[in-house]
């Protein structure tokens, strides 16, 4: 049966096998500004190891009731939001600072961090790290969040909780442990997680950004281990971060708007000089980007048919025709616009129908959805992180009271059929407001990527009204050059004018700082900087604009070495069926949270294997 549901990143999994210890060696700090809100931290002395820079992780705690006023429903529930700060490597006191989001909705931060463009990554037996060479936070402060309340190491209430496995993820049940810890097993855990409950969370990008503008309100303006000499802030957003990035970042520029009218949501609110938005594969609109999952899936960079032309040609019909999902989209966003009784009629049979399509083609294609160019069962990035994040000995480090949530089913569902923030439209309009209010975007897609593929973004690039936007437009596309590349050919394509671009990164999935670490890290640095996106060396000016081909929708790439699939029994998504049958019937020897033997890939799993 196909699933109904896609999670827009490959973070798939869980990793609770044990209860966290009890938290030492955490520092409180009582907000100087609202009253019971604190900050809680400590210094983990892992992963950054570098000499001489610091990381900070722990906790702004907001009490019940905090958000009443702001979020139009009681807030009867702690929200207590997960970080983990980075210093620079070089000369942090003076480094501009980035915040890294995941998406989901419902996604861990700490995947980006750990197996994208943080500090460290974790060895293949999972159990301890290396330097990354291409960490972000090389010049730059980098802050991941887990959001919103219940992601990751976020939490509401702390719950004793069984934990069954799931097409996504475990599924977690509360458990009263007063008689006993049940046996358990490598599908059959137990641990401390949040409730569980959607009615103790965000149910939309809007309610979310409320959270995260007093999580920085707190956190920027009194956590005493951040006083940059360069106060301005960075957004960068993954996959759902399509919503999350212009949602949060035109949230953020009203409240500046608000503080200089006299109008903030609070006294002494704090104004965040707003720099850089950047989307890294983002799904920004599914209406937009819509029809572009078709038009990939038939033809893509790769040749690898999702499917064949008659389902194309069925499809777009589906599409297209009156009636068809197209219409339903906006058949849905009016019924919720205007709050029809009946919406969640509507909306529930473009949910089933529009992500029945995108997650069932691509998995009866045996292609993974977040690369088509690896197996369903794909393994990579490598998942060693959810084994790490599984010992002791980190968890006391990170100073966290639960065990790591990668993907908070109560988020997922709540932004999906709660509120069907999945299918609301505006976020293209916010990044036009931002462009416009000085904010400089940059979208960035791996073009292996089906999940939030690259033509869609291309299309929502497109769809930005600002008022550049037909010298966007008219922008040709203009190869992307490293400054030290491995090889001779080009890492992509960008398109920009001024402070808005599109590049089409080659050989990158959904993940593209795992596929491509130097170039993503090229990227960022770029933008950072405000110098041209594709080779640096220009500064970015009204005037900037890249010359050459106006379409490279038909520019392909040659597909590279075969994957194969090797299943980490804390991920499902890396094990084909077959052998995620045996390990539930514990007919397979498993290491190190690999299987071994019976037709697996045996590789050391390296990430230069693959």
């Amino acid at each position: 049966m196909r699933s109904t549901g896609l999670i827009l990143a490959a973070f798939v999994g869980t990793a609770v096998c044990q209860f966290p210890p009890k938290p030492e060696g955490i520092k409180v700090l009582k907000s100087k500004f609202h009253e019971n809100v604190t900050i809680s931290y400590k210094e983990p002395g892992i992963c950054e190891m570098t000499p001489g820079v610091k990381s900070y992780a722990g906790y702004v705690h907001l009490p019940p009731g905090f958000l009443d006023h702001v979020i139009g429903e009681p807030q009867d529930y702690p929200i207590n939001t997960f970080f983990w700060f980075f210093e620079a490597r070089k000369n942090p006191s003076t480094a501009p600072l980035a915040i890294w989001l995941n998406g989901g909705p419902g996604g861990s931060s700490i995947m980006g961090l750990l197996e994208e463009n943080g500090p460290c990554f974790i060895t293949p037996d999972s159990k301890s790290t290396v330097l990354n060479q291409w960490s972000w936070n090389n010049e730059v402060n980098m802050l991941y969040i887990d959001q919103p309340n219940q992601v990751g190491f976020s939490y509401d209430i702390p719950t004793n909780a069984t934990f069954s496995p799931a097409d996504f993820g475990f599924i977690s049940e509360p458990a009263d442990f007063s008689d006993g810890v049940p046996r358990t097993n490598m599908t059959f855990m137990v641990g401390t997680v949040s409730s569980g409950q959607q009615n103790s969370t965000a149910h939309s990008t809007a309610q979310a950004a409320h959270a995260l503008w007093h999580f920085a309100q707190t956190w920027f303006f009194e956590f005493p281990h951040y006083k940059p000499g360069d106060d301005k802030i960075s957004l960068w957003t993954e996959s759902y971060g399509g919503h999350y990035g212009p949602g949060f970042m035109r949230f953020f520029q009203e409240q500046n708007e608000k503080i200089d009218s006299g109008e903030s949501l609070e006294k002494g609110a704090h104004k965040l000089h707003l720099d850089v938005l950047g989307i890294v594969n983002g799904c920004v609109d599914f209406l937009v980007q819509g029809e572009d999952y078709f038009h990939y899936g038939f033809d893509n960079p790769y040749d690898i048919p999702i499917f064949n032309k008659s389902s194309y040609d069925t499809l777009l019909r589906t599409w297209r025709h009156p009636g068809g999902l197209k219409s339903q989209f906006y058949a849905c966003r009016a019924a919720i616009d205007h709050g029809f009784a009946n919406v969640s009629t509507i909306c529930n049979n473009v949910v089933g129908d529009f992500l029945g399509v995108i997650d069932g083609y691509v998995t009866d294609a045996d292609a993974g959805a977040y690369d088509i160019t690896h197996p369903a069962a794909d393994p990579f990035p490598p998942p060693y992180l959810y084994g790490y994040l599984t010992q002791e000995s980190v968890l006391g480090a990170l100073g966290v009271p639960v065990n790591y949530t990668p993907v908070s089913m109560a988020v997922n569902q709540a932004f999906t059929f709660g509120t069907y923030d999945v299918f609301l439209g505006g976020f293209i309009e916010s990044l036009g407001a931002l462009l416009d209010g000085g904010v400089k975007v940059h979208m960035v897609y791996g073009d292996s990527d089906y999940a939030c593929n690259w033509l869609g973004g291309e299309t929502a690039s497109l769809s930005i009204p600002h008022s550049s936007h037909s010298a966007f437009v008219s922008a040709g596309y203009t190869p992307l050059l490293l400054s030290k590349p491995s090889v001779s050919t080009p890492y992509g394509l960008t398109r920009q004018h001024s402070t808005l671009s599109f590049t089409r990164v080659f050989h990158a999935g959904h993940e593209v700082p795992s596929y491509q670490p130097q170039a993503a890290y090229e990227i960022f640095m770029r933008a950072t900087r405000n110098v041209d996106i594709a080779t640096g060396t220009k500064p970015v000016t009204e005037d900037l604009k890249t010359e050459g081909m106006k379409d490279v929708r038909g520019v392909k790439v040659q597909r590279g070495k075969e994957v194969k699939p090797r299943c980490y029994v804390l991920k499902r998504r890396t094990c084909a069926d077959d052998v995620w049958e045996r390990v539930l019937n514990g007919t397979v020897e498993v290491r190190d949270w690999f299987v071994v033997g019976d037709g697996e890939d045996d590789r050391g799993g390296e990430w230069d294997d693959l």
